[in-house]
C-alpha cells in the first residue's frame, strides 16, 4: 500500500499568514463546529484577535458585541445571550490549546491545515456564509479540491440493503469514470460503497473525499480503517476539528453541511424516515445545491426517506449516472443520454392500417376479399393499406395472396 508523503509547500503568495494559520488551528480546538458566536467573532475581529478575545487576552468593546448580535440575527441565529456567555463556555478548553502541537501532528501524517486565504481552500465552502468552517485538517494523496461542479455527494443509510449498496457503488464508479469526485462521510453502508466505487472507477486527481466527524489521525469507524487509508492514499480525508478530536453525534451532524457544500449535487441513495442523510439533504437545499434521491421499494424502510424527499418536492428522482451528471453540469454540459427506444412496428400506422395488420395471417396467405371481411374495410381500402404495409416490410404477397411478413432476428 502506498504511504503518504508530506505535500510540497506552495509559495507564500498562495498561503494565509502564519499567525492566521496558527490562530485558526487553535480556534478549531477551542470552538465546536458551527459555533455561531465564535464564527461571528472571527468574521468581525479576524482570527488572530478573535483568539485573543476568546482566551481572555483582549477585551472586546461594546461596538463589537453589537456587530456580533446583528450578524447573528442576520444569519438566523435568533436571540444571543452575549459574548460573556460564550467566553464562559470556551474557557475550560483554553488550557488545552496547543496549535503548534496540532500542526506538527498533521504534518507527521503527511497532511496539513488549509484555511481561507490559501489558494487551495475550497471556494464553494463560502456558500455556507457565516457557517463556513474555520479551517480544514487535510490528510491525503493530492492537495487539490475540485470545484463544486465536478463533485457529487453520495450519502445514505449506514445499514444499507444489498440494493442500496449496489446502486451506490455503481453510481460512484460511473461518476469516477466521468472524472467526478465523489464525497461522502466514510461511514458504514452507503458511504463505504460510494468510496469503494469511486476508488475503483476514479479518473480525477482526487477520486473521492471522506469528510470526518473526528480528527483525521484516527480512521473512524474502525471497521472502515483499510478503506479510509485507501481514500487518504488516493484521495483525501478531511475534518474541521483537529487531530485527536472524538467523533461525537453533534460533530456528525455538523460535518454534513461540509459534504453538502463541497458538492454541486447531493444524492440520497437510501435513507430511513429519520436518517442523518436527510440532514445532509437539508443543508444542501438551504444553500441552493441540487438534491437528488434514488427510488426504492415501497416496502423498504431504507427507502422511506428518499420517497419522502421525492413526495415533498425536495429532491429530483435519479436512476442512472447520466442523470446525476446532467444535474451537476452547466447548460448543455453532461446531458443524460436518452434511453434508446427500439420502437414498434406499429409506430406511425393509421388506425385502418393497424386493423389490417392485425387481420393478416402469419403462416398462410389470404385474399383481399377475406381481409376486407375480417378487417371490416372496403376492398379499395384493403389494397391501399396492403401497399403501405408492403413498403414498410410488414406485409408480403405470395402467389396472389397476402400474409404478415416474418421478423428477422
Amino acid at each position: 500500500m502506498a504511504t503518504n508523503t508530506a505535500p510540497s509547500q506552495p509559495n507564500s503568495a498562495s498561503q494565509a499568514p502564519k499567525d492566521e494559520r496558527v490562530a485558526r488551528a487553535a480556534l478549531s480546538r477551542l470552538m465546536e463546529p458551527q459555533d455561531a458566536s465564535g464564527l461571528a467573532l472571527v468574521r468581525l475581529a479576524g482570527a488572530v484577535d478573535a483568539l485573543r478575545i476568546a482566551t481572555g487576552q483582549l477585551t472586546a468593546g461594546p461596538s463589537l458585541e453589537q456587530e456580533m448580535a446583528a450578524l447573528l440575527l442576520e444569519g438566523g441565529g435568533g436571540s444571543w445571550p452575549g459574548l460573556a456567555a460564550s467566553l464562559k463556555r470556551w474557557m475550560p478548553r483554553v488550557p488545552d490549546l496547543a496549535p503548534e502541537r496540532d500542526l506538527a501532528s498533521i504534518q507527521r501524517l503527511g497532511g496539513r491545515l488549509i484555511v481561507p486565504g490559501d489558494a487551495l481552500w475550497p471556494e464553494q465552502l463560502a456558500d455556507l456564509g457565516l457557517h463556513e468552517p474555520l479551517c480544514l485538517w487535510w490528510r491525503g494523496h493530492e492537495l487539490e479540491f475540485p470545484p463544486a461542479r465536478r463533485t457529487i455527494a453520495l450519502v445514505g443509510s449506514r445499514d444499507s440493503t444489498g440494493y442500496g449498496g449496489a446502486i451506490a457503488g455503481e453510481f460512484a464508479y460511473g461518476l469516477g469514470q466521468r472524472g467526478y469526485t465523489v464525497v461522502s462521510g466514510g461511514a458504514y453502508g452507503i458511504d463505504a460503497h460510494a468510496h469503494r466505487g469511486a476508488l475503483a472507477g476514479g479518473s480525477s486527481a482526487v477520486p473521492t473525499i471522506a469528510v470526518m466527524a473526528g480528527g483525521v489521525d484516527r480512521y473512524y469507524p474502525s471497521g472502515n480503517e483499510e478503506l479510509l487509508r485507501a481514500v487518504a492514499n488516493q484521495g483525501a480525508v478531511v475534518a474541521e476539528v483537529p487531530p485527536g478530536s472524538a467523533p461525537t453525534r453533534y460533530r456528525f451532524l455538523q460535518r454534513n453541511r461540509l459534504i453538502a457544500a463541497l458538492a454541486a449535487v447531493t444524492v440520497i441513495v437510501e435513507a430511513r424516515w429519520r436518517s442523518g442523510a436527510l440532514n445532509t439533504a437539508h443543508h444542501a437545499e438551504s444553500i441552493g445545491r441540487v438534491v437528488a434521491a434514488v427510488p426504492g421499494s415501497i416496502h423498504s424502510a431504507n427507502s422511506a426517506g428518499c420517497h419522502r424527499l421525492l413526495r415533498e418536492g425536495g429532491a429530483v428522482c435519479v436512476t442512472d449516472v447520466g442523470e446525476i451528471a446532467e444535474l451537476a453540469g452547466g447548460s448543455g454540459e453532461d446531458l443524460a443520454r436518452e434511453q434508446e427506444d427500439p420502437g414498434s412496428e406499429h409506430d406511425g400506422l393509421t388506425l385502418e392500417d393497424l386493423v389490417l395488420l392485425d387481420a393478416l395471417p402469419l403462416r398462410t396467405t389470404t385474399s383481399v376479399e377475406k381481409l376486407g371481411t375480417v378487417a371490416g374495410l372496403g376492398q379499395d381500402a384493403v389494397r391501399a393499406g396492403l401497399g403501405r404495409l408492403g413498403l414498410l416490410g410488414l406485409a408480403v404477397s405470395e402467389r396472389g395472396g397476402w400474409k404478415r411478413a416474418r421478423k428477422i432476428a
